[in-house]
């Protein structure tokens, strides 16, 4: 029997089984392990049926970051709607459901923030754009509240976000230890907060 023949060309969702494979793959072994061949023959069909989703593997990784963030802003809104009205413990919520994100699917994380700045990935900028348009309401909160300073820009969530992300850096490679991700993260919240305090 040929390839073609042992490996059927049709699966009912290979667009799915290839994107999670793809993830577990770029999880164990990292992004210059991947290929479009081999992700066929993990999940089982022929080498040429993946291109029926993704004309090569750029297209692949596109779509790896576009999943990301979608599923990044998902996680996001639901621990924003989960936790109390206030907007600190919004934020919390928010700065603590990334960090999580940050050490659990860190090299995902990773192709998604290198893989928008692409030239030609505007669909990946706009998931981004997306996963992160809760910030600006959540700062336009805390100023209507009075927690921050009516001066505090939207770029400043980014910042706090780029902060906790940075701890999560440290801690991925062994230079600061995991279990200080919760007060590292919550210290972090307190600077922005008492940092952007309205006078």
């Amino acid at each position: 029997m040929t390839e073609t023949e042992e490996r059927p060309y049709h699966h009912g969702s290979l667009r799915d089984a290839l994107l999670s494979a793809a993830e577990e793959t770029l999880r164990e072994q990292g992004q210059d392990e991947l290929s479009l061949r081999e992700l066929a023959r993990q999940v089982g069909v022929s080498h040429a049926a993946p291109r029926r989703h993704f004309r090569d593997r750029q297209a692949l990784l596109d779509a790896l970051a576009i999943s990301g963030f979608e599923r990044l802003g998902e996680q996001l809104r639901q621990s924003i709607a989960a936790a109390e009205d206030d907007f600190a413990s919004r934020l919390r919520a928010a700065v603590g459901t990334f960090v999580r994100f940050a050490t659990q699917d860190a090299a995902l994380l990773e192709l998604m923030f290198s893989t928008k700045h692409r030239e030609g990935a505007e669909p990946v900028r706009e998931a981004a754009g997306s996963a992160f348009e809760h910030l600006p309401q959540l700062i336009e909160q805390g100023q209507d509240e009075g927690a921050i300073a009516p001066s505090t820009s939207p770029q400043s969530g980014i910042v706090l976000l780029a902060t906790v992300q940075g701890i999560a850096t440290l801690i991925n490679g062994g230079m600061v230890e995991a279990g200080m991700l919760d007060e590292l993260t919550d210290r972090a919240v307190e600077q922005f907060l008492r940092g952007n305090r309205p006078d």
